[in-house]
């Protein structure tokens, strides 16, 4: 566990409860809310059967439902293409060209990047092992979009901090933010992290939990400015593309 930047002591496998599936999609966006399962590190290590609770939910929430056959079908994504482990699903992204600065990754790990439901995320994860699927695409998208790093560096680190780490599911996750996976968002959808905060945080109390510092001297400025951000990204991505158009014909 140290090894891989955890505490013992800050280490708690959470219990799951299927109480929760009832409003899972009016609450599964509002990671200031204990709303969602807590199951994946169950089922991550095999300590409940998929096909047990997909029997116990089906007629629950439709929404639930299709949360785990999206994990099936990472699942079948990976056994189908196993490339995908170190290549993007679609080879026209291949010539997006990473900036990968290794000091704005290290602000993005620490959760020091003055946005912050990008900054609350990170260090969520880095003292629990768990973080709200909805942080999750944003942080994801702030990575791969705002700071146009490869995929593959935040792939890799989720996988050392997640207790729910699973090869498939994370793998297609990142690449469906980076948008260039099987089903992925379009790449000129780039999340703004503050208008996220009015839609799913209004009141900062996922935020607060999480950033102590939000209101201190000490708290980062923005590595980068939003819409200086997109339009960096947009162009990024649509140059790799006319490059592979080129290389393609």
């Amino acid at each position: 566990m140290e090894e891989l930047g955890f505490k013992r002591s800050s280490i708690k496998v959470p219990s799951f409860s299927l109480d929760r599936v009832h409003n899972y999609e009016e609450t599964r966006n509002f990671p200031s809310l204990d709303s969602t399962s807590k199951i994946g590190p169950h089922l991550r290590f095999g300590t409940v059967s998929i096909r047990e609770i997909v029997s116990k939910v089906k007629d629950l929430n439709v929404t639930y439902l299709i949360e785990l056959v999206w994990r099936e079908f990472f699942m079948q994504i990976l056994w189908h293409f196993p490339k995908v482990v170190h290549e993007n699903f679609r080879a026209k992204y291949n010539f997006i060209k990473w900036r990968n600065n290794e000091e704005e990754f290290e602000k993005w790990c620490k959760g020091e990047t003055g946005y912050p439901l990008v900054d609350a995320g990170m260090r969520e994860l880095n003292q629990t092992g768990f973080m709200h699927n909805r942080v999750r695409m944003v942080t994801a998208g702030f990575l791969c979009k705002h700071l146009l790093i490869d995929w593959r560096w935040g792939e890799a680190y989720f996988a050392k901090k997640l207790l729910d780490y699973e090869l498939s599911s994370n793998n297609g996750n990142w690449q469906w933010s980076a948008g260039t996976g099987c089903d992925a968002a379009p790449y000129f959808r780039v999340f703004n992290p503050s208008e996220q905060i009015k839609k799913f945080d209004k009141q900062n109390t996922y935020i607060n939990k999480w950033v102590d510092d939000l209101n201190e001297f000490s708290y980062p400025n923005p590595v980068v400015e939003h819409a200086f951000a997109r339009n960096r990204a947009i162009a990024s991505y649509k140059e790799g593309l006319e490059v592979f158009s080129g290389k393609a014909f």
